[in-house]
């Protein structure tokens, strides 16, 4: 953890992740249920879709990473022996205290957000874990990392997008293979089909090298960050590369051209200097 840095406004408080602080302007969120294989609870959900909404209006914060506790699991998926126990009775819960929040499973599988994420998949990620990766905008794995969506194979439907965004992403041959099997793919295979962007050299060494795509994120205008992210996520979740683009524009170009960030990005290449960057307003 850099000892310089801390965020300028107080976090949620957490049950189900740890927060820290790797380097300036860096958030690494680690899922920390590993008895669990950090499969996630409903209040888990609740708990982070409240971090990333926090994360997007912390002004010191340009990117996160997200990872899962230990060495085995990413994520699991939803808890389902406490959805085992919500079904049989044994546990209580109204049916409003069992919904995700908007962004979706984990806060992030739906979200559409501002700030980048990276998933540091450290293990398997199944069901609502490779849903959250699926809704990252930058993944890095683990040679020993897996993926797969096995909902079909329990009689339910991975209902929180990733079914959607894999076909996007893939193609719809290989994602209903991918989810109509259930068969998990390894990390390589994840990467031949630009599912994800590298393997790791090792397990040990897979959220360092998230951090350093987070760093090269993290150098640049957090405010060309915002909007350059908001034109690709568009381009994914669009059918018209002219309307993606379109999108992007009318929501932010004239807050970019106006804004601090872009002057100072053009004084510091006239000047042959580093820009120092504003927090974005964006």
């Amino acid at each position: 953890m850099s000892p310089q840095f801390a965020p300028k406004t107080t976090p949620p408080k957490t049950e189900h992740v740890l927060l820290s602080y790797p380097a300036p302007f860096v958030l690494l969120i680690t899922i920390n249920r590993e008895r669990a294989m950090n499969s996630i609870p409903f209040a888990g959900h609740t708990e982070m879709g409240e971090v990333m909404d926090w994360f997007d209006r912390e002004p010191l914060l340009r990117v996160a990473i997200i990872t899962g506790a230990g060495k085995k699991a990413f994520c699991a998926g939803q808890d389902l022996i406490e959805l085992g126990k919500i079904r049989s009775g044994k546990v209580k819960m109204s049916s409003a205290m069992m919904r995700h929040p908007l962004s979706g499973f984990g806060g992030i599988s739906r979200r559409a957000g501002k700030k980048p994420v990276i998933a540091a998949v450290n293990g398997f990620a199944l069901g609502g874990g490779f849903e959250i990766v699926l809704g990252c905008d930058m993944v890095v794995a683990s040679p020993n990392a897996t993926f797969g969506l096995p909902e079909a194979l329990r009689g339910i439907y991975a209902g929180a997008g990733g079914p959607a965004r894999l076909v996007r992403i893939v193609g719809l041959p290989v994602a209903s293979e991918i989810a109509l099997t259930g068969v998990p793919i390894s990390a390589q295979r994840a990467k031949e089909l630009n599912i994800i962007n590298r393997v790791s050299a090792s397990q040990e060494t897979v959220v360092d090298e998230a951090l350093k795509l987070a760093e090269g994120i993290a150098n640049i205008s957090p405010d060309a960050a915002i909007v350059t992210r908001a034109g690709l996520k568009e381009a994914l979740e669009t059918g018209s590369v002219e309307r993606a683009t379109q999108l992007t524009l009318e929501r932010y170009n004239e807050a970019l051209q106006s804004g601090e960030n872009a002057m100072e990005g053009l004084m510091a290449f006239a000047e042959k200097r580093k820009p120092t960057w504003k927090p974005s307003k964006l």
